[in-house]
């Protein structure tokens, strides 16, 4: 029982790991900055629409 939680624990380890290096790779950084400005473009958009 003891190898089983073992190798549970290095296989999610090794998940974490994998989820960490797509995220941080340079292909998706275009797609988080963007991601990072839609809070910003919804507020430009309100006070647009709140002057004219």
């Amino acid at each position: 029982m003891m190898t089983f939680h073992v190798l549970w624990t290095v296989a999610l380890f090794a998940i974490f790991i994998a989820i960490v290096i797509w995220a941080w790779s340079s292909k998706r950084k275009k797609q988080f900055d963007e991601a990072a400005r839609l809070p910003l473009e919804d507020d430009v958009e309100k006070l647009e629409r709140k002057d004219g």
